[in-house]
């Protein structure tokens, strides 16, 4: 095969070493930070492919995830690449206009209600779309605009797992919602029980997890190279995996069950296992509900 020769650009940011730099400007935030933890600060993911076009993710502290822009001919390429998008937009974050600042959340209020054909009176009133978004940006001034994003992806995938529709309909507030989910890690327990609304979304109709995760991988690829954060679609497209995966186990067992004679010992599938899926959710979260109807509702 015809190698692709590197363009000046490629070989200037393989001098630079950008993965080493990458590692490096993290590394000092964290000891900065008085995080004496610099071991695996930044998390590479490269997606297994027999040729190109090569794929790697790259997950900050806190998060943040990036991926290559480029197309890329090896895996080598890919890496470089993403490290490279993820450096420029960890060291963007750190300049004065990428910080919540009393000013920005002004400038941002406004240009909401001037989108929303809103009023300026809804500001003060956490009971409103406007409302609830000033809340959202006044409990985290002083942050950078890469750690508010990472607290909306939380807010993002409530949204699109219809968590947030749940709560409206049980009638919690916006502000209890929007101080409790701030607190709150995007951990294995929140993935398994939005898995665990798709499984149940999957039980009604067949198919729709193959085609909700081909929108999320369309969705990812398209984010991936346009040079977005892409937390918010990883995330997408692994809970939806999750789920697919623990349906696929569940027909397996149930053909299993029914081609066995009596005696027989029951087969079980080494496949992902999503374990409470028969208990109160209410158990593990304190404001998560299973909701199974429509999911596309907002914060507002």
């Amino acid at each position: 095969m015809t190698s692709i020769p590197d363009s000046d650009d490629d070989r200037a940011f393989k001098d630079l070493n950008v993965v080493g730099m990458l590692h490096q400007f993290w590394e000092q935030k964290q000891v900065k930070g008085a995080m004496v933890e610099t071991e695996n600060l930044v998390v590479y993911e490269s997606i297994p492919s027999p040729g190109p076009p090569f794929i790697c993710y790259v997950t900050l502290p806190g998060g943040s995830c990036f991926g290559n822009f480029k197309y890329c001919y090896t895996k080598a390429e890919a890496r470089r690449d993403a490290a490279r998008v993820a450096l420029m937009n960890s060291t963007f974050n750190e300049l004065p206009c990428r910080r919540i600042t009393p000013e920005f959340i002004a400038r941002s209020v406004e240009e909401a209600i001037i989108t929303t054909s809103g009023n300026m009176e809804d500001a003060s009133d956490p009971g409103t779309s406007i409302g609830a978004y000033c809340l959202m940006l006044q409990s985290n001034t002083g942050k950078t605009m890469l750690e508010f994003q990472e607290i909306m992806t939380v807010f993002q995938l409530l949204h699109w797992n219809g968590t947030l529709k749940a709560f409206r309909e049980r009638r919690c507030s916006r502000q209890e919602v929007i101080s409790y989910y701030s607190q709150q890690r995007l951990d294995e327990c929140m993935r398994s029980h939005m898995a665990l609304d798709w499984l149940q979304r999957e039980r009604q109709r067949p198919g729709l997890l193959s085609h909700e995760l081909q929108l999320a991988l369309r969705e990812l690829a398209e984010a991936r190279q346009a040079g977005r954060e892409l937390r918010f679609y990883k995330e997408k497209k692994e809970i939806l995996s999750l789920a697919l995966s623990q349906a696929s186990a569940e027909e397996l067992e149930e053909e299993a069950w029914r081609g066995q004679e009596t005696g027989l010992e029951y087969l079980t599938h080494g496949g992902h296992c999503i374990e409470g899926s028969m208990v109160d959710p209410s158990e593990h979260c304190q404001f998560y509900y299973q909701e199974s109807g429509s999911d596309q509702e907002s914060l507002g």
